[in-house]
């Protein structure tokens, strides 16, 4: 059985403050001349804007600390806080991408509106503990049901199978698919349900509609070779790098599974952000003797509609749940643009096919949203949301970063 690495986010930047040369003797009774600011010291000025002509709720600015150090020399991360022109300190969060506890970026989140620009200061003082109620992105293994992994944020919630279940005597499942539980409630949520194991059934917060089986779920994954779908086993591993109140960052590891000709192992990284209704997937495979074409699906439920638009790179869902009583879900795959793709749907779910890059290496994004839960009410808003994160994909937000002066 697998226990869950939760990686402190620490981070440190030593080095020797820069110091401006002596000032002239003043003459008696005159006023000292202010020192200059210490490049420790120094205010960096960020300014962000949207390219597009939509606005941009909740999007989550990363700043990578190696930038920072780079204006300022003496920057430290762990004395950083951010603030907006107007002087208010803004929530942000240090994030360490690789697992070494040191942070390598700084992110936060600010809503833009359609080509909007706005400017915020990063400057040393003293960062104060996010409060619980600031967390909005939380993931952890649940080692109480049979090797879970769960997270979730304020809009969705997943998990995905450990190898405990495998073996369960009560009901064993050898799945790597993917699950989605609704929520209409914008707390955190994960730990409440597998406290009271009650989580399907709704009372009053949302539930666990969604079968997945040996599906793929919502984003799971094979190797689609000899004209099927090859795919592996539960998780073997799983390592929390960021662990919110904005970000939430997680490694999954998949043990190598026959695949055509070749044995393929898997290693997934999952981002999910506060305000998201997408996670997003890097997956890097390992073991392929040559080009690799990855199956991502979303399982095929009665009474589903699938749409898949090749030019966009997208494919998304809309079905009932629990035959319509408990609402409609709508569930989406996007592909970086560009990406080629092709269908291959099946009896447990619709499927698209595309080529991994000659690494490995393949990005996608994930997401779903629940009519009841109040944001998106039915499947043309849903096809909207994923036509609008096309958009932000292919237009991100530009960044420019210089001392403040």
């Amino acid at each position: 059985m697998n226990m869950l690495s939760v990686l402190p986010l620490a981070a440190f930047f030593l080095a020797a403050p820069l110091t401006a040369a002596p000032a002239p003797a003043a003459p008696p009774h005159a006023e000292e001349p202010a020192a200059a600011p210490t490049a420790a010291a120094a205010t960096i000025l960020v300014t962000v804007s949207n390219p597009l002509s939509a606005a941009r709720a909740h999007e989550t600015l990363a700043l990578a600390i190696a930038d920072l150090v780079k204006r300022a020399p003496g920057f430290d991360a762990k004395k950083a806080v951010v603030t907006d022109a107007a002087g208010n300190e803004v929530l942000s969060q240090l994030v360490d991408m690789d697992g070494d506890e040191t942070a390598d970026e700084i992110v936060f989140q600010t809503d833009l509106g359609a080509k909007e620009t706005k400017t915020f200061k990063v400057k040393a003082g003293e960062r104060r503990p996010a409060a619980r109620d600031d967390y909005k992105a939380f993931g952890r293994f649940v080692r109480e049901r049979h090797d879970d992994f769960a997270w979730e944020n304020d809009l969705v919630a997943h998990r995905v199978y450990g190898p405990d279940l495998e073996t369960c005597a009560k009901e064993p499942l050898t799945s790597s698919g993917v699950d989605t539980w609704v929520k209409r409630v914008s707390k955190l949520v994960v730990n409440d349900w597998y406290m009271t194991d009650n989580y399907h059934q709704d009372v009053g917060e949302g539930a666990d509609f969604y079968a997945v089986g040996k599906s793929r779920g919502l984003g799971g994954l094979g190797i689609w070779a000899g004209g099927k779908l090859h795919v592996s086993k539960n998780f073997v591993q799983t390592r929390v790098l960021a662990n919110g109140p904005i970000r939430l960052v997680f490694e999954l590891t998949y043990a190598p599974w026959e695949a055509g000709s070749d044995r393929i192992g898997e290693a997934r990284r999952v981002i999910l952000d506060a305000g998201s209704q997408f996670n997003r997937i890097e997956s890097t495979l390992t073991g392929q003797r040559g080009s690799l074409a990855v199956g991502v699906g979303i399982a095929k439920h009665p009474g589903s509609a699938v749409k898949v638009d090749a030019r966009a790179g997208t494919m998304r869902v809309w079905e009932p749940l629990d035959g319509g009583k408990a609402g409609n879900l709508g569930t989406a795959i996007v592909l970086p643009a560009g990406a080629k793709l092709e269908e291959h749907h099946g009896d447990l779910e619709y499927l698209i096919v595309t080529p991994a890059s000659t690494s490995g290496r393949l990005v996608y994004y994930a997401g779903s949203a629940w009519d009841r839960a109040g944001r998106i009410r039915d499947q043309g808003a849903w096809g909207a949301e994923v036509q609008s994160l096309t958009r932000r994909l292919a237009a991100p937000v530009r960044t420019k970063i210089a001392i403040d002066k």
